[in-house]
């Protein structure tokens, strides 16, 4: 495996606060819907939803999870479509882009 990143020390540090904060919100979001699915005064037909949202939390912190894994490794800010590196000022606005601007048009439009 490569390690080589475009963003500096202090950037992957703004990213990385960026993500744990992230991986704090669902982390304590998928708690709170633990929780509410196995309460007993919560409506039977509410808990499919429940259930539903539990998967996405559980995808969402799958994701964050990763990137913070590629951040350790220096392996973040890679497009997947292309293996350009993805520039900061989308990365630190989004930073769970997975795609440079070109490539993210280019995968919507499938």
């Amino acid at each position: 495996m490569s390690v080589d990143t475009h963003l500096s020390s202090v950037q992957l540090d703004i990213v990385r606060e960026e993500l744990e904060g992230q991986l704090f919100r669902w982390t304590r979001q998928l708690t709170d819907l633990e929780t509410a699915v196995n309460d007993d005064a919560v409506e039977v037909s509410t808990k499919s939803g429940i259930l539903a949202d539990i998967v996405s939390a559980e995808r969402n912190l799958a994701v964050v999870r990763q990137a913070l894994q590629d951040v350790t490794e220096l392996t973040y800010g890679r497009c997947d479509g292309c293996g350009l590196a993805i520039p900061f000022e989308r990365l630190k606005a989004r930073p769970l882009a997975r795609f440079c601007m070109l490539c993210q048009r280019r995968h919507e439009t499938r």
